[in-house]
């Protein structure tokens, strides 16, 4: 996130806030002076009603005559709230799991798809949570998902099934943006499942095993072509040696005589058939 849209955000988030917690007023005094007033008449018994206890993993944001008490939200621990003028909300730091239900979204390809995901968010400043959204809760996952169709609706069907981790993290980083001047700090990102129709089920199946076998005959003629060449260089190797030749033969014949089958071999030396030759080119 760039630092200098970070310290503008932040500062109006300051204002906003000192705005709401200028001076009460001589009546608001009053009114303070006769509860604080209120408290040591009714004491011990009233201190029951002003002390209360916030969790560890609880803040609590003290509104005065309806004006923030202060900056920072007071907790955990033991709180004292004068009855009458003062209230304060209390506010869950916890991580908060938003599940997004599954979204129909119309890839840059024309390919309609349902994806579901999950945003990890938790509320890092418990006072701009409080003071500048009504419900912090629905309008980060109102965001959430929001965001999530504006980003897949950018993507190819091939992106999206390829790029997850990608997708995820500028999802993550738009809905950070987004939520911090609400006090929200986005932790990670997920993209659940991603469904695509039936019928692109199948022509993408198709489409995969057709690339298959087109690379099973590659691999078939490139096979074929180097045996080719082995056989070339072997008859030239045995063209020049011919007791080579003659071992071959035997090693054919052996090879043959090891299975059990039917075939009879009838062996003739290969100096007759050269012979043959000799008188066929001297005719």
């Amino acid at each position: 996130m760039d630092p200098q849209r970070e310290t503008p955000k932040k500062n109006n988030t300051e204002h906003l806030i000192a705005d709401r917690r200028e001076g009460i007023g001589v009546c608001g005094w009053i009114l303070v002076s006769l509860s604080f007033l209120l408290v040591l008449i009714t004491f011990p018994v009233s201190i029951w009603t002003c002390i209360k206890v916030i969790r560890e993993y609880e803040r609590a944001v003290v509104f005065r005559l309806g004006r923030i008490l202060s900056k920072k939200a007071k907790g955990p621990g033991l709180i004292l709230i004068l009855p009458c003028t003062d209230t304060f909300v209390k506010v869950d730091l916890r991580t908060v799991t938003c599940s997004i239900p599954p979204q129909e979204i119309l890839t840059k390809d024309a390919v309609t798809t349902q994806v579901d995901g999950v945003v990890y968010y938790r509320i890092h400043s418990a006072v701009s949570a409080v003071a500048n959204v009504t419900d912090v809760h629905s309008a980060t996952f109102l965001l959430a998902q929001t965001t999530l169709r504006n980003i897949l609706g950018t993507q190819s069907l091939a992106q999206l099934l390829a790029g997850r981790e990608e997708i995820a993290h500028s999802i993550q980083a738009i809905l950070d943006s987004a939520t911090e001047q609400w006090g929200i700090k986005v932790a990670r990102v997920e993209i659940k499942d991603v469904r695509i129709p039936v019928a692109m089920q199948r022509a993408m199946a198709a489409e995969a095993e057709a690339a298959r076998e087109a690379r099973a005959k590659i691999v078939a003629a490139e096979g074929e072509m180097n045996a080719a060449k082995a056989l070339k260089q072997a008859s030239m190797v045995l063209a020049e040696s011919p007791a080579g030749l003659q071992l071959c033969y035997l090693q054919t014949l052996t090879t043959l005589a090891a299975e059990n089958n039917s075939t009879i071999v009838f062996p003739l030396p290969i100096n007759m058939l050269e012979s043959f030759g000799q008188k066929n080119r001297g005719g």
